[in-house]
């Protein structure tokens, strides 16, 4: 073993003596979640006093009583060219940090293994145990882990830890956060807080790689050997998570590990009446690995997903498979009014993820600048999405700004490389998304990617946003936002490319695309229009429109748009922005609903979504608003079926003068696995003058009447 960088144990059988992982003690993880005393103060002093209190995981602005001004709001957007330090050198003159105290109880002796994991805090984590100092983590948006075997006792123990008040508390050259939409930067504990108390050898991480051709999962588990040498088996258990049923499971006997030494080790696992996980049968194994004195337990999915270099579409499980999806925004709407504890409640969040799937047919979303606690990924893997995963990272280009941000790519992938280790046994996750519109000199963003690639066992695709550098398999992001441009009018979208660009490096052409933001039609919650819409909607509607009036243009020309980039099927994922943001008068972007905590959509954005989202979709290719009279016109009309069977059906024609149908006419089509089919109808010359909507419909498809509607006039 001294000479062997790694153990290799490959297993072809698919079942061996059962048993073999039964004698073989669980690690003991305490929850530290809960109540917990709160203080603010100096970096380098800690409180005397703690007269707070504050639910972990959480914000510090949900302290009661609260403090005065956390978290205090930045600049107005527009000035950030001309006052950078503003930006990123931003103090709270009241404090420098934030301090966490609460004591819990130890009852067994203490084992050689005694870590504390803050999953996720902002800015910059430092622990003390017992009046000692033990150590820090300075990334906001990867776990932390810390040694306190020297420091803990059985019995009681007091715990204090410590966050910066500002994202000035890390370095500069360390990824923030920063968001040119975020108005405040709210810190604290916002994820999970562990103890891990465990003998060793100590299984430090384990990655699953699922092979569905051979029906196996192929397995790295890290092996930490301690502070002394010793010889152990390590078992290899895989079940069923919903059933417990055994599906496979493997044992290597009298392994060495030599202290002070980490190992990887590797078994092949054959799984017994292999399940796919996918959106439609989001099933999930549970894998739990044991050593003589530890054991760690993950779930993960059979499935594998790639992006097809022929076709650019996505192919999940041997099969082509269409992202319909959104964005979630959740570091926006930790400064929303109404986000209060809401990311905390998972039962919101479940039915949250319920809704996305049943009202909208979304199988996908971005996590877009920000990730959300990791209670999210998992019932992600349970509902089954997929998920491209957004570090958060946004500085734009260098024409936006008259500064250049720095990262240091070590620590960047240092970052990148715990983010990986955290979600790689996720299903949901499938995309390796760096960053979010931005180019920096390098060595930056490109280099820590190739420094970490590798590390990933299931090869997911990266996304590099504005980067030129892609390997093989990567996605181009596009943002084709037509309504940037105020100007803009719906019927300008025939003059659109159906492969856009949508990012400020040119398309190559050989890359699969996801446009995953697109629109510029936000409106706030009350129906009025966003800083940045606001000359948009006087454009399409006049000064004097009614909020209900902007709900339906937003509507109808949102779903218009999503038919387009589904339908001429060159994209292999149309992702609408965004299903979850803030709302506030001053703000640029939103969300879609009327009722946050009671996840109620706005009425119109449902009625014209559900439709345009849906897996058999449908598209009236007509985009004038007007037709000369006497005038006979062929309406195009292209049909998609994102399933992989056949539908056949009756495809509908109707020229509709408010509830009066003017004209009807209906032809039958084959919509074949993962297809397409076009058709055309006619108007006809007998339209008089006036307003009229032209509406093609799928009639009883498996998703209900799914409609497609234009208005024009004569």
């Amino acid at each position: 073993m001294k000479n062997n960088p790694s153990i290799l144990i490959v297993l072809f059988a698919c079942m061996l003596a059962a048993g073999c992982h039964n004698d073989s003690p669980a690690r003991k993880i305490i929850s530290l979640n809960g109540r917990w005393q709160i203080a603010d103060g100096k970096k380098d002093v800690i409180p005397s006093k703690f007269e707070r209190s504050i639910t972990v995981p959480g914000l510090v602005n949900l302290v009661r009583p609260a403090f005065v001004n956390p978290a205090p709001p930045v600049p107005d957007r527009n000035t950030i060219n001309d006052n950078i330090d503003l930006f990123f050198n931003q103090k709270d003159s009241l404090r420098e940090v934030f301090w966490y105290r609460r004591t819990f109880t130890v009852k067994q002796r203490i084992p050689e293994i005694a870590l504390l994991k803050v999953h996720k805090a902002m800015f910059g984590t430092r622990v003390y145990l017992n009046g000692t100092f033990v150590g820090e983590h300075l990334p906001c948006f990867t776990p932390g882990y810390f040694d306190l075997k020297k420091v803990l006792k059985k019995g009681e123990n007091e715990l204090i830890i410590s966050v910066g008040a500002t994202r000035t508390a890390i370095p500069s050259d360390m990824p923030d956060g920063f968001d040119y939409e975020k108005e405040r930067y709210i810190p604290g504990i916002f994820d999970n807080v562990e103890l891990i108390l465990s003998g060793a050898p100590y299984i430090r991480n384990v990655q699953v790689a699922p092979d569905i051709t051979r029906k196996t999962a192929k397995i790295k588990a890290m092996i930490d050997a301690g502070s002394e040498t010793s010889r152990s088996k390590i078992s290899f258990l895989i079940r069923e998570s919903s059933t417990g049923k055994t599906a496979g499971e493997f044992i290597a006997d009298n392994l060495t590990f030599e202290k002070g030494t980490a190992l990887p080790v590797e078994a092949e696992v054959p799984i017994a009446e292999c399940s796919l996980w996918s959106p439609e049968n989001p099933f999930l194994y549970t894998l739990e690995v044991k050593t003589s004195s530890d054991s760690y337990s993950t779930r993960f999915g059979m499935r594998e997903l790639h992006f097809d270099p022929a076709t650019h579409t996505a192919v999940l499980n041997g099969k082509p498979f269409f992202l319909r999806g959104t964005n979630i925004t959740v570091y926006r709407f930790f400064e929303d009014p109404h986000c209060d504890s809401l990311p905390w409640d998972y039962n919101w969040v479940r039915r949250m993820h319920t809704k996305f799937k049943n009202d909208m047919y979304w199988n996908s979303y971005r996590n877009c600048i920000g990730f959300p606690p990791e209670e999210w990924y998992n019932i992600a893997d349970e509902q089954g999405f997929m998920i491209q995963d957004e570090f958060p990272i946004w500085y734009g280009a260098p024409s936006w700004n008259k500064w250049v941000k720095k990262i240091n790519p070590d620590e960047l992938a240092t970052e990148y490389r715990e983010w990986m280790e955290e979600r790689w046994n996720h299903p949901s996750v499938i995309i390796w998304d760096g960053d979010n519109e931005t180019r920096l000199a390098e060595p930056s963003i490109d280099s820590a990617i190739a420094k970490v690639r590798h590390l990933d066992m299931s090869g997911r695709s990266w996304d590099n946003s504005y980067s030129e550098n892609r390997a093989p398999g990567d996605i181009y992001e596009s943002h084709p936002y037509h309504f940037s441009d105020p100007d803009f009018k719906l019927k300008d979208i025939k003059k659109a490319a159906i492969i856009p660009e949508g990012n400020s490096m040119k398309n190559p052409g050989n890359y699969p695309v996801i446009i995953n933001e697109y629109g510029w039609l936000w409106l706030n919650r009350d129906g009025s229009p966003t800083t940045l819409t606001t000359r948009l909607y006087e454009n399409l509607l006049g000064k004097n429109s009614t909020a209900d009036q902007r709900w339906d243009l937003y509507a109808r020309y949102t779903a218009a748009e999503t038919e387009f980039w589904r339908c001429h099927r060159k994209a292999a994922g149309v992702l609408h922005f965004t299903a979850l943001g803030y709302a506030r008068s001053n703000g640029q972007t939103c969300d879609n609903w009327i009722d946050l905590p009671g996840l109620v959509w706005e009425p119109h954005f449902l009625k014209y979504l559900h439709d345009a989202f849906s897996p058999i979709g449908i598209m009236a290719d007509f985009w004038d608003d007007a037709i000369p009279g006497g005038t006979d016109r062929e309406i195009p009309v292209i049909a998609i079926n994102d399933l992989t069977r056949e539908w056949k059906g009756t495809v509908r024609f109707r020229i509709l003068d408010g509830e009066k149908i003017m004209t009807e006419s209906s032809s039958e089509i084959v919509l074949p696995p993962s297809g397409k089919t076009d058709c055309s109808f006619h108007t006809g010359r007998g339209l008089k003058s006036g307003n009229y909507v032209i509406e093609v419909a799928l009639v009883d498809t498996p998703f209900g009447t799914i409609k497609s509607i234009r208005n024009f006039r004569i």
